[in-house]
């Protein structure tokens, strides 16, 4: 009995799958084979790395240094973000890296963030408090789950038009810290309110498992004119982020949260095209 092709590429290409940069790459490999080479060994070591990075965020929250637990779960999204990029750089992308890419962050995005908002702020609030905690992290989880579940899927409306299903794990975990960011800042109590925070902290669980369209900043291609200005921008931006990380951060978490909507609108319109050009040959069939 012989499987049917479509079904043969799906395991082809289940079979080729690394550690993915971005939830926009496809994370092909054509050289992948049984085992793990040695060349394999440095981005799972960055994985496993950034895994490392989120958990001492837990430790540093229990001794309840804050900046430094947000900071290592920061530095795990950094770590995160570059993995996939050095796996496809070496040809050494694996299966085995990409499920430890997944596992390391449903840890270090939604286990580790919600201990430390717990610790925090939300233990005010006892048992609702933990409520939203244990949210954030199963919605975490569930977001990465369904991201495994459709990478075979030959379908996907959001990814063919440049756009991601959702809010990303790492970012959501830097929007659910945001509060902090502004509390460290300004002191304001109403930033560390377990009631605040527990409705903040629910509400960016919902947009990780939500099915809008948000931003892909994989398939942004800037024109050329304007390519030196980003790259001077971005570098300022770095400088902004050594020397008042906290106020950095804060205005890039509401950046992103302002370009929530015209994502929903720009996939409207390209969706709308698409409805559109679909209906002309049915037309001119007709």
């Amino acid at each position: 009995m012989t499987l049917r092709p479509r079904r043969k590429n799906r395991e082809a290409l289940a079979a080729r799958l690394g550690p993915k940069a971005a939830e926009d790459e496809d994370g092909l490999d054509a050289n992948a084979g049984p085992g793990l080479s040695l060349r394999a060994m440095l981005p799972n070591a960055i994985t496993a790395a950034a895994l490392c990075s989120g958990l001492t965020g837990v430790r540093f929250a229990i001794d309840e240094q804050w900046a430094y637990a947000i900071l290592a779960v920061v530095l795990a999204a950094v770590l995160d973000g570059i993995d996939g990029r050095i796996a496809r750089l070496l040809n050494a992308q694996s299966r085995f890296g990409a499920e430890l890419d997944s596992l390391a962050d449903s840890i270090s995005f939604g286990v580790a963030p919600a201990i430390i908002l717990y610790l925090w702020s939300l233990n005010g609030l006892d048992r609702f408090g933990w409520f939203a905690a244990l949210a954030f992290a199963i919605c975490c989880a569930l977001r990465l789950a369904r991201f495994n579940a459709q990478i075979d899927t030959d379908e996907q409306p959001h990814k063919s038009a440049g756009f991601l299903t959702g809010v990303p794990a790492p970012v959501g975990a830097g929007l659910s810290f945001l509060p902090y960011y502004l509390w460290h800042e300004t002191q304001d109590p109403m930033f560390r309110d377990p009631l605040f925070m527990t409705f903040w902290v629910g509400g960016i669980a919902v947009l990780l498992i939500s099915n809008m369209a948000t931003l892909s900043w994989g398939a942004v291609r800037p024109r050329r004119g304007i390519r030196l200005w980003l790259i001077a921008l971005m570098t300022l931006a770095f400088a902004a982020l050594l020397l008042e990380p906290w106020w950095t951060l804060s205005v890039v978490a509401c950046g992103y949260l302002l370009l929530i909507p015209y994502a929903l609108f720009k996939y409207g319109r390209i969706k709308r095209r698409r409805a559109s050009e679909a209906a002309v040959p049915k037309e001119e069939s007709a």
